[in-house]
């Protein structure tokens, strides 16, 4: 059909699905709907942008968002006469990409979806596209382009061995740098030096990697060049957790002048190095998992502690200027009416500047879904779509289905009330005073629209 330019189109999936209208109606998100929606759209896929900063400088790229496909996506990408299309979705977004991938088909367009689904589900991904990139997308890029340009893709691309972050290259900010987003994301690291049993980014596409330093800073030279006030998120899973000296990246966020917002264990609260820096370096805000109150995961490693420890640790994140957002997981197995009952009556008490509570989901790749799949624990009515963070897929060992979902909306009717959202403003708004940059006047406005 004469589609064999070189010219590449990028499709992201973006956007937070919640299938539970009463979550919808209530506000509940990651942490508040509405305003996180908005947000969580207008992050970037940063995979697709990393792997058109890789393209060969005779080769074109376009990039398109849609939460779902239409016609007119479909004919603006038939003009384009791309030689492939590239896919990112989440687990939860995987069967409108698959939907997409099909009538791609009919007019003859070739596809690849890549990722952490693809990567976990490679059988089931290729019924529904030409090739599936399993792992690191980096490594088989230029041999995928070569085979979708000669019309001879290969059903698998699979990397051997982890992709070496010291041979990336910029992503393509430019591609989404207008109009002007609230935020963008880069990758200092990639992966998580820990195995949590719930995690399956931590190791479907390879060992725990740390980016060099010089190349953080090019990466964010490029985008303040492109957008003169950046707001930053870190796209690691846990910012902190390697052997670098943090010294390091703090030096290159507090020269880039940026506001940002990361990942990290509550370990950090106990760096004194790592304490001084976060604030000082911009950082705003900084995610925490907290996990359970009643069972303990596989795989947490020294993240595992009481939690007097965790919170004096969050405490501490807080006195330095940083706004915590503890993310806590319901239905682990243990999980009760009466846990519940007294999670949110710890959430209601608590100090964080906010918080998130999400339903565990056994996301494919992860541990937590091979022993609840051994178990014939999964659900077999709840697809892919109700893998949202808010959906239950699976059999609580001590709940009925309908109980774990009738308290979780108890709980977020408690949790996300407008006089709970109010207080943890203020409390983010009292965190924020305290930072170094705001003693010492240097503070721009710190109202961002985290959540």
């Amino acid at each position: 059909m004469g589609y064999r330019t070189k010219h590449v189109t990028f499709v992201s999936f973006v956007g937070l699905r919640c299938r539970e209208q009463e979550f919808l109606a209530l506000g509940i998100t990651l942490p508040g709907l509405a305003g996180r929606h908005a947000a969580v759209a207008q992050l970037p896929a940063l995979g697709l942008l990393t792997l058109a900063g890789m393209l060969p400088a005779d080769w074109t790229c376009t990039y398109h968002e849609a939460d779902q496909w239409n016609e007119a996506l479909l004919d603006n990408i038939a003009a384009e006469r791309p030689a492939v299309v590239a896919i990112s979705a989440l687990t939860a977004g995987i069967l409108e990409a698959y939907s997409f991938c099909s009538e791609l088909r009919k007019r003859e367009i070739p596809t690849v979806i890549g990722g952490l689904h693809a990567t976990a589900c490679p059988d089931e991904a290729v019924q529904f596209c030409d090739a599936v990139v399993v792992g690191d997308g980096e490594a088989v890029w230029h041999q995928l382009l070569n085979d979708a340009y000669q019309g001879r893709l290969a059903k698998l691309y699979q990397s051997v061995g982890a992709f070496d972050l010291s041979q990336s290259q910029p992503p393509r900010f430019e591609l989404v740098a207008g109009p002007p987003r609230s935020r963008y994301t880069i990758q200092t690291q990639r992966g998580c030096p820990l195995a949590c049993e719930f995690c399956a980014a931590s190791r479907l596409l390879g060992g725990f990697r740390e980016k060099p330093a010089a190349l953080i800073r090019n990466e964010l030279e490029v985008l303040k060049t492109l957008v003169a006030d950046p707001v930053v998120e870190l796209a690691d899973d846990n910012t902190f957790a390697g052997s670098r000296n943090p010294d390091d990246l703090f030096s290159i966020l507090r020269d880039a002048g940026i506001r940002y917002f990361t990942e990290s264990d509550w370990r950090i609260g106990e760096k004194p190095r790592v304490l001084e820096g976060l604030a000082e370096s911009g950082c705003v805000q900084v995610l925490v998992g907290i996990e359970s109150l009643v069972h303990n995961y596989h795989g947490f490693g020294q993240k595992r502690a009481d939690l007097s420890r965790i919170m004096a640790a969050l405490d501490a994140i807080q006195d330095h200027g940083v706004a915590v957002v503890g993310c806590f997981v319901i239905g682990a197995d243990g999980e009760t009416a009466s846990s519940l009952e007294r999670l949110t009556k710890f959430l209601l008490d608590t100090r964080l500047a906010d918080v998130q509570v999400t339903m565990q989901t056994p996301f494919p790749g992860s541990p937590l879904y091979r022993k609840l799949e051994r178990a014939g624990r999964l659900l077999p009515d709840r697809n892919w779509n109700h893998h949202t963070l808010f959906d239950v897929t699976f059999l609580p060992d001590q709940m009925s289905v309908a109980e774990l979902e009738r308290g979780f909306r108890d709980m977020a009717a408690a949790v996300y009330s407008g006089s709970e959202r109010d207080r943890r403003r203020s409390i983010r708004r009292r965190t924020w005073r305290k930072s170094v940059l705001a003693s010492r006047g240097q503070r721009r406005s710190r109202e961002l629209k985290w959540a």
